[in-house]
């Protein structure tokens, strides 16, 4: 029996009523319709556009329980002890790379909202360094991918948390400066919550994502498991003792 890939009224009633009512007791009371109504065809809707990737986005490609997050909040840090989300939300990583680390794509469907990513969001201080230099070689082609209409007519660039000034190291004069002031490289869509509810769901999802792709892809160039090994790789034979003339050298 195949399974339903969009959501069901009933999903966006219980999202907004927990944005409402945001207590284990209510959740609980309620389950059933958390397990039936929304992430059952989560699953199904994680798997049907995870199997479209083989054609633009193979690195990609993880089982659908690995791409969803829990709605559970870390509360551990936070002031709002509240304890679920009221989204949920799943997210495509590379291969080899962590859960939220790298560039990959994003969905959530949330009370009031539909919202669909891709990019990378709040990469880590190595990450963050490796895609500035590669902005320095390649900018042009980064240019092109930013700015391409078609990319635009579907998506925004998402609030790239700029540095007010160049950040050390890098030329300000630079190109690519307003680029390389970037905090984090992406494309957010909004959509109407209702369009959650719409059986053509997972095909809106992957047109917007093949579009994305290249821009994802220029994103983990410089981050992604075979270029760092390559990296740690030459590092490490330059570092290398060399024996000549009956002398070691390093």
């Amino acid at each position: 029996m195949k399974r339903q890939t969009y959501f069901s009224g009933e999903a966006l009633r219980f999202l907004r009523g927990l944005k409402r009512n945001n207590r284990r007791e209510w959740f609980e009371e309620r389950r059933a319709v958390y397990e039936r109504g929304l992430k059952e065809p989560m699953l199904a809707l994680i798997e049907r556009v995870t199997e479209g990737m083989a054609e633009y986005a193979p690195a990609h490609m993880r089982p659908a329980a690995k791409c969803l997050f829990r709605i559970y909040r870390d509360t551990r840090f936070s002031a709002d002890k509240s304890p679920y989300k009221t989204h949920l939300g799943a997210w495509w990583s590379r291969t080899g790379m962590n859960k939220t680390s790298g560039g990959g794509y994003y969905m959530h469907v949330g009370s009031t909202e539909l919202v669909i990513a891709a990019g990378v969001y709040m990469p880590e201080k190595e990450q963050l360094l490796a895609i500035r230099r590669r902005l320095l070689e390649h900018h042009a082609e980064w240019k092109r991918l930013i700015q391409d209409r078609r990319l635009l007519r579907v998506f925004a660039v998402h609030d790239p948390m700029a540095l007010a000034r160049a950040p050390k190291g890098f030329p300000a004069e630079h190109p690519a400066i307003e680029w390389i002031k970037w905090r984090q490289w992406g494309v957010t869509a909004h959509l109407p919550a209702e369009t959650a509810l719409q059986a053509g769901l997972a095909e809106e999802i992957e047109k917007r994502f093949r579009l994305a792709a290249p821009l994802v892809d220029f994103l983990n160039a410089p981050i992604s498991p075979p270029e760092r090994a390559r990296r740690e790789q030459t590092q490490r034979e330059r570092m290398r003792p060399v024996w000549s003339g009956g002398r070691l050298h390093s």
